[in-house]
């Protein structure tokens, strides 16, 4: 049944779905319509706009002609619209029940003019077809697996999250390391979400843009959003050869922004050491403090005894940052002259009182910080809670080299020197001191002398005084003999500290170190622990653990008696978080097979 207009009907047709969508369209622009996006023409009014026969409203031309050519008068139209007409009146109209045509007319009009007024764009260039990825294709099969990792939305952190599916966003990392390692090229449907997920995860774009190639990098100069690959990538700026390779690393450097200035320097660092020396020297004396600091750290790639000199300069530069680490550097170097001073001044602490049974190490901190020692790197003003001598000797310590204290303490090796007692309870701030510079040096003797035995009573070892400086002191061993530490480390002391240590261990697990892990699950289960708590040690297995290991968890899978002091719950957590890991490794395997098929 067709409703009879009413005069509040005519009024009101200033609706916004009663005016052409080019005038709602200028209204949130607040310009004048593309004309890529023109509309039907404005004459045709919509379904709903009631409309009064030509002779009942003025027409069209009574409205001064310069009211449609003055300023503003399109946004005074665009009001009148959202307004409506009985509470605006439209430029050159009047109220009453022709209001409402007038506005539409006085629109077309001046839609006309605003268009006839446009110049035409100038032909934009056409854009260079993308590089060609002369590598493998990448398998049907493991195409499918790439695009199913990039939609998945991530979970939870770690094992934390309750469900049996896996988080295939936390096995992104593995599969593009391990198809960059079989030389596939990145499928180019895929290009556009691989940069979104190396946008929003830094930790993935080293992997991602060396798998994305040479034509992520023709898109990254489109978008706006993936402009990060331009400034990070080694695969990118920072990757310059073919003939004129010289001239462009010699462009880049001079005019890149910092970022690719950054990125250049670390990869010339890694085939290159000399070079990339060479290039941060010629413009070292015109670099900004901050940007020297930053120029620097890039040197600990490849830090070899030829840097010596240029470090040694470096050791006079304005900005106290910039000599610290210069001086870092140096003293990572056990045979440059600054270790050489810095070993002088440390073995005048330190000394054997052989009239103690046994005999004992005696400490003299030191009772001043000159310039000289400040010049080398050691900070006078200790950190609020430290003294100023213990302050001063644990930076001596930390950067005299390792070999002068065999000859120092009566010819003892590293694990003698260590077990020997510490008079006057310096022990604790001696032996930090030998961790960090058995890290800073990275020596392994010293290392395990100091991480002691796996099994000791005292968890910290004989020298390791914190988990941080155990897993720093792990890093300087092979992967083979930080596996078996940690392994030792589990079984006797369980989950409950290993954590960071399982960090340092190379994926997957070597086997003895996947079955530590493992059986210590099993126990905390079969000992109704908090589940919770483990959930950290349970998503790293998911992502470390030997896929070849599933097989050993079926008889897990079960919900387990539950006993009176258990916490609520747990038996289900745990079938959940190992039915979980059972089918990540499987996966995982499937993973590996998918991309050994190519």
């Amino acid at each position: 049944m067709t409703r009879t207009p009413t005069p509040a009907d005519t009024s009101t047709v200033t609706r916004v779905d009663a005016v052409p969508r080019t005038t709602v369209r200028a209204a949130a622009t607040n310009g004048p319509p593309s004309t890529s996006e023109a509309e039907p023409e404005a004459t045709t009014p919509p379904a709903e706009t009631v409309r009064q026969p030509a002779s009942a409203r003025p027409p069209a031309a009574s409205a001064p002609p310069s009211a449609a050519s003055a300023p503003g008068v399109w946004e005074g139209l665009v009001t009148s619209a959202l307004l409506g007409t009985d509470r605006r009146t439209p430029p050159g109209g009047e109220r009453g029940h022709g209001a409402a045509g007038t506005l539409l007319d006085a629109a077309a009009a001046e839609t006309v003019r605003r268009r006839a007024g446009l110049r035409p764009a100038r032909a934009a260039r056409r854009l260079d077809p993308a590089p060609e990825d002369r590598r493998t294709p990448l398998p049907a099969a493991a195409v499918r697996r790439l695009m199913m990792l990039l939609t998945d939305r991530p979970g939870a952190a770690g094992g934390g999250r309750r469900g049996s599916a896996p988080d295939l966003m936390e096995l992104l990392p593995q599969w593009l390391a391990t198809a960059n390692a079989r030389g596939f090229a990145a499928p180019p449907q895929a290009l556009p979400a691989l940069l979104d997920a190396a946008r929003g995860r830094t930790d993935l774009r080293p992997a991602a843009l060396t798998f994305a190639g040479p034509r992520a990098l023709w898109l990254a100069r489109l978008n706006p959003d993936w402009r990060f690959a331009l400034r990070v990538t080694h695969g990118g700026v920072a990757t310059v050869s073919g003939p004129d390779a010289t001239g462009r690393v010699r462009r880049l450097w001079d005019e890149g922004l910092f970022a690719e200035r950054i990125a250049l320097l670390a990869s010339l660092r890694t085939r290159d050491p000399a070079g990339a020396r060479e290039l941060l020297v010629s413009t070292w004396a015109t670099e900004r403090a901050e940007d020297r600091l930053m120029f620097l750290d890039s040197l600990r790639t490849g830090l070899e005894a030829a840097d010596e000199p240029f470090l040694e300069q470096a050791l006079a530069d304005r900005s106290r940052n910039v000599r610290a680490t210069a001086a870092e550097l140096l003293s990572a170097l056990p045979r440059s002259a600054l270790a050489a001073r810095m070993g002088a001044r440390a073995v005048t602490c330190v000394s054997l009182d052989r009239s103690l049974t046994p005999p004992a190490i005696v400490v003299e901190a030191p009772h001043e910080c000159d310039a000289g020692m400040e010049r080398d790197g050691v900070v006078a003003k200790p950190p609020t809670g430290r003294g100023e001598r213990s302050w001063w000797f644990g930076q001596l310590v930390e950067a005299a080299p390792l070999a002068c204290w065999p000859d120092r303490l009566a010819g003892r090796t590293a694990e003698e020197i260590v077990a020997l007692p510490v008079s006057d309870g310096w022990q604790s701030e001696l032996h930090a001191a030998w961790c960090r510079a058995a890290v800073r040096q990275r020596d392994g003797a010293w290392a395990r002398a100091l991480l002691g035995a796996p099994t000791a009573p005292e968890a910290g070892g004989p020298g390791a005084v914190s988990l941080a400086e155990r897993a720093k002191l792990l890093g300087t061993l092979s992967a083979g003999e930080r596996a078996e530490w940690v392994a030792g480390f589990i079984a006797t002391h369980g989950l409950s500290e290993a954590f960071q240590l399982l960090g340092m261990c190379g994926v997957p697990w070597a086997t003895p170190l996947g079955r530590a892990v493992v059986d210590a699950l099993n126990i905390a289960r079969d000992a109704g622990s908090y589940p919770w708590s483990f959930s950290g040690v349970m998503g790293l297995a998911e992502r470390c653990l030997d896929p070849s290991e599933a097989g050993r968890l079926d008889g897990l899978l079960a919900i387990p008696d539950e006993s009176a002091d258990a916490s609520p719950g747990a038996g289900g957590y745990w079938a959940e978080a190992f039915q979980r890991l059972v089918t990540t490794l499987r996966l995982r395997a499937a993973m590996a097979e998918e991309l050994r098929a190519g």
